[in-house]
């Protein structure tokens, strides 16, 4: 059996991927439990200089993946360069900085005597990714994986499995040990039965809500920590003290980033009522200038959208809004064929309809006016989904109540909602739970373990120590 990846472009085949067999598939996962037992007694250290080494040798073939994730997934090369160079920061913030984020910690207890806190490697992590940040969303569980001792194996999507290859050479350009991380060119239907495998410690996915429930069930019964980012249906809100030429600029900067296909770019447009009218006609007009093309062509603001299959569910969505009673402006499909879309903009979007509650993935805003800051409030949190939010006010007191009140897992003030290496990313709600990135993220897959000490390790190293046991 193949994997065929497609360039949603052009739908032009790019290239058939071999699937693992059972046979394959049982000989990487002896591989990483043999790999996993070495790395763990690694220095802290030596893993951070890995972890440099393997990002100079992702810059160094910088150029090659973001081309190989344009022709893939459709988003525009330069969004792609930029994505490339996100994972050599991630590489080199983590070298930097991870060691300090392990170092113990001792406490004072009120029994009297003193404890220690160690972090230690749980082992083989499986990472379930998706395909709209395939270079990144693959680094951003990487990085911390390697510095805290554990190896890493990737199901990559289908639609971008030539990525994954990609990333599974760089790293072992970088000087990796064999079996440190393995791209499984494997379908969705391997993945509970990997889980579920001794071997394997604990798992990560980014994807749907569907694909996060039923990764959740398989490790819930395997019962192995898992990390879950299910997307979500980010609220925008604008304000009348907000300065509306860079709120109108952001919201659609953050509407067509990778053609629409985010999970935290704002999808609902929340403005008071105050500046409603005029944010509307700049905004939707703004949204109408978007240059849909060629993906490798630096005129183009955004390229087709991953795949036909993506292109038909957005299309299904969007008769399923104006159906409701909403008022669609743009977001043609033109006929040049490949899966493109124009930017458009829905307004008259009932709260109780589907698509109000819904994620639409591709260049398509929703837009609500709102009474007051109560009522902005009320619609932004009108979701079953948490993961973020972005506020657009010049009242200080204002941000901080609303940052305090959306129920999301990140808010952005006057700025467009994005990751970063030092800052934890995750969510609430269906929109998944667990955290990446910064020392949360690296502590998600790794033993806290709590040493009761008997004496001063600084004065005696040969006294003794105890591990905390717990008596049912």
């Amino acid at each position: 059996m193949t994997i065929d990846t497609t360039n949603p472009a052009t739908g032009e085949t790019i290239a058939k991927h071999q699937e693992l067999d059972d046979a394959g598939i049982e000989a990487a996962l002896d591989r990483a439990r043999t790999q996993a037992e070495k790395w763990r007694a690694v220095p802290v250290d030596k893993r951070g200089r890995m972890l440099r080494s393997i990002g100079d040798a992702f810059e160094a073939r910088r150029e090659v993946l973001a081309r190989q994730t344009t022709l893939e997934m459709g988003k525009t090369y330069k969004s792609a360069l930029a994505e490339a160079d996100k994972c050599v920061s991630a590489f080199r913030h983590f070298a930097k900085h991870g060691p300090s984020m392990l170092a113990p910690e001792t406490y004072e207890l009120t029994s009297g005597g003193r404890a220690e806190t160690r972090w230690q490697p749980l082992g083989p992590v499986l990472a379930v990714m998706p395909w709209n940040f395939p270079m990144w969303q693959v680094v951003r569980f990487l990085v911390p994986c390697i510095l805290a001792g554990n190896v890493g194996l990737l199901k990559h999507a289908s639609v971008t499995m030539g990525v994954g290859e990609m990333l599974d050479e760089v790293v072992r350009e970088g000087g990796a040990p064999g079996g440190l991380f393995q791209n499984l060119v494997i379908s969705s239907d391997k993945v509970a039965g990997i889980i579920a495998d001794d071997r394997v410690k604990a798992v990560t996915l980014t994807g749907s809500e569907g694909a996060g429930s039923m990764v959740g069930e398989a490790a819930g019964k395997a019962l192995k920590k898992v990390v879950l980012e299910l997307g979500g249906s980010d609220p925008f809100i604008v304000m009348p003290s907000a300065d509306l030429d860079d709120a109108v600029s952001t919201a659609v900067k953050a509407r067509i980033q990778n053609t629409g296909q985010s999970c935290i770019c704002g999808k609902r447009m929340i403005v008071h009522a105050d500046i409603h009218d005029e944010f509307r006609d700049r905004f939707i007009a703004a949204m109408n200038d978007v240059v849909a093309g060629d993906p490798f062509d630096d005129a183009t603001d955004m390229g087709p959208l991953s795949s036909m299959d993506q292109l038909e569910t957005v299309e299904k969505q969007l008769a399923a809004a104006k159906e409701a009673g909403a008022t669609l402006h743009g977001g043609d499909v033109p006929s040049r064929g490949g899966a493109y879309i124009e930017a458009g903009v829905l307004e008259h979007v009932p709260l109780d309809s589907d698509v109000a509650r819904e994620e639409i993935f591709g260049p398509i805003a929703m837009l609500f006016r709102a009474d007051d800051r109560d009522d902005a409030l009320r619609i932004a949190n009108a979701t079953p989904y948490g993961l973020g939010a972005a506020v657009f006010s010049g009242d200080a007191e204002e941000a901080d109540w609303f940052a305090e009140r959306i129920e999301s897992g990140m808010v952005a003030i006057n700025q467009m909602l994005a990751s970063d290496p030092a800052a934890p990313f995750g969510g609430i709600k269906l929109s998944g739970h667990g955290r990446e990135l910064s020392r949360h993220g690296l502590h998600e897959f790794m033993n806290l373990k709590t040493v009761l000490l008997d004496c001063d390790y600084s004065r005696n190293a040969r006294c003794r120590s105890r591990v905390i046991g717990v008596r049912i």
